[in-house]
């Protein structure tokens, strides 16, 4: 994934200073022509539709966004990450100036989320998975989408 930010210093004290991704070695030119390669650790890729994205706003208890309205009005990729603490997260995030958009919420599907505005108008979501991935495939509503009743 590739942020392009116009606060490019911003970005990187964010996500490499306060969020703690490390830094690995990239190649630039000079001037303007500037790069940082961050690792964020295992990822996945979530699909969703608008319904399900609405969903997750109501869940999360997301403020509506600086212009009024609804949080999911924003961009329609954010980031997810997984945390240790989420609140500890938040309170680093909020200290170095991120706005917090939906509070500490524990969800239905175990996990305790939050979400705060990120630099270039990103949306962060940290979460804390409460049970392994084992015993949440157990529950109700848990499968995937070519197993799911539609």
């Amino acid at each position: 994934m590739i942020i392009e930010t116009d606060d490019f210093d911003e970005a990187v004290r964010f996500y490499r200073d306060v969020l703690g991704m490390p830094e690995q070695p990239a190649f630039a030119t000079v001037g303007d022509d500037r790069v940082s390669i961050l690792q964020a650790g295992v990822a996945t890729i979530e699909l969703a539709t608008h319904a399900h994205v609405q969903a997750i706003d109501a869940i999360e208890n997301a403020a509506p966004s600086a212009a009024g309205g609804p949080t999911s009005a924003g961009p329609t990729l954010r980031l997810a990450l997984e945390v240790d603490d989420t609140e500890q997260a938040v309170a680093v995030s909020a200290a170095a100036g991120a706005g917090v958009l939906a509070p500490l919420t524990r969800t239905p599907f175990q996990t305790i989320n939050a979400r705060v505005q990120g630099p270039a108008g990103w949306q962060v979501t940290f979460f804390q998975e409460l049970e392994s991935l084992d015993e949440r495939q157990k529950r109700d509503g848990f499968a995937t989408d070519d197993r799911r009743a539609r």
